[in-house]
C-alpha cells in the first residue's frame, strides 16, 4: 500500500507542476512580458547584476530609447554614446557582439539611421532570452513579480475558478507516470 501512496503522490505532484506551468503560461511567460513592465525590468536587471551581465539589459534599453529619436543630430549624439559605453573595445559595459555587427555599427556612426543598432539589439535580446532568462524564471524574485502581475490582472480569481471547476481528482493519471505496480 505504501508504494501505491507514493506513486499517487508523485502523480499528484506532476499534476500540480502541469497546473503551475499552465498558470504561468496564462501570464505570457516570456522575456518580452517581463521587459514590458518597469518592475519587470528592475527585477530582471537585479538578477543580471547578480550574474555580472546587467550591461546586456542596459544596452537593450538604450537601443530601444535610441529608436525614439527623430533628429539626425540627436541620433548621432546618442549613437556615439551607446557605442562608447557598450560596444567600443574596453568600454565600461562592453556587450558581447561579433566583429561584423560591431563594424557595421561603427561605419554607420557618421549618419546613424533609426535602425543603426537593430541587429545588435536583437542579438543581445536573444542572448538574454536563451541564457539568462531560463535561470531567472527559477528565482524567487521572478515568482514574486509574476504573483504581483497576476494580482494586477485579476488572474488569481480566474485560477481559483479553474481550480474549482477542475478538481485535481478529475485529472486522469498517466499510467506511465506511476511506473511498475507493487
Amino acid at each position: 500500500m505504501k508504494g501505491f501512496f507514493k506513486k499517487s503522490q508523485t502523480a499528484l505532484n506532476d499534476t500540480r507542476k502541469v497546473q503551475e506551468t499552465y498558470e504561468t503560461s496564462l501570464l505570457g511567460d516570456s522575456l518580452e512580458m517581463v521587459l514590458s513592465k518597469k518592475s519587470g525590468q528592475k527585477v530582471f536587471r537585479d538578477f543580471l547584476k547578480s550574474e555580472f551581465c546587467e550591461e546586456n539589459l542596459d544596452f537593450w534599453l538604450a537601443c530601444k530609447k535610441y529608436q525614439t529619436f527623430d533628429s539626425l543630430k540627436e541620433r548621432t549624439r546618442i549613437a556615439a554614446s551607446i557605442y562608447e559605453e557598450f560596444i567600443r573595445d574596453e568600454s565600461p559595459k562592453q556587450v558581447n557582439l561579433d566583429f561584423n555587427t560591431i563594424e557595421t555599427i561603427r561605419q554607420s556612426l557618421g549618419q546613424p539611421g533609426p535602425s543603426c543598432f537593430v541587429v545588435a539589439e536583437k542579438k543581445i535580446y536573444i542572448l538574454m532570452e536563451s541564457c539568462s532568462f531560463p535561470r531567472f524564471i527559477e528565482t524567487e524574485p521572478y515568482k514574486l513579480f509574476i504573483n504581483s502581475i497576476s494580482k494586477q490582472r485579476g488572474l488569481k480569481r480566474n485560477r481559483m475558478a479553474v481550480r474549482l471547476k477542475i478538481p485535481v481528482e478529475d485529472f486522469k493519471v498517466n499510467p506511465l507516470l506511476l511506473g511498475k505496480q507493487d
